[in-house]
């Protein structure tokens, strides 16, 4: 059965989209954009600091639906400027490690909504 995600610990869609969709033990995020849920504006600073709050964002989609960052398979990641690609690994790092990562696509975007330098999908399971 589809189950549709919703939280307000992530900004709300800006577009005919859900914030994330289960099904079965599987969970679908949305990209996540680097968007204050609380301000709907992106964080000060670079793409460091936009990685950090897409991350956080694609954390509350997922704890929403019963998943976690430890059971993430696969990312896609889309970067405005390959130049940001180092500055961005840091970032995810602190959040996924490096040895049991998931399995991730990083590519460069020509152009991200609102201007972002970062937008992070993930795709994970609800662990029973």
């Amino acid at each position: 059965m589809k189950n549709i995600i919703n939280t307000e610990a992530a900004p709300a869609a800006i577009g005919p989209y859900s914030q994330g969709v289960s099904f079965g033990d599987l969970v679908m995020t949305s990209g996540q954009l680097p968007l204050d849920p609380a301000t709907m504006a992106f964080p000060e600073g670079g793409v460091k600091e936009q990685t950090r709050q897409s991350l956080l964002n694609v954390k509350a989609v997922l704890e929403q639906s019963g998943a976690s960052l430890e059971t993430v398979l696969k990312t896609t990641c889309f970067l405005a400027k390959m130049e940001d690609f180092a500055a961005f690994n840091e970032v995810y790092t602190e959040f996924f490690g490096s040895p049991g990562a998931p399995a991730r696509s990083c590519i460069q975007a020509g152009k991200l909504p609102k201007d972002a330098l970062v937008e992070i999908e993930a795709i994970a399971y609800i662990k029973k």
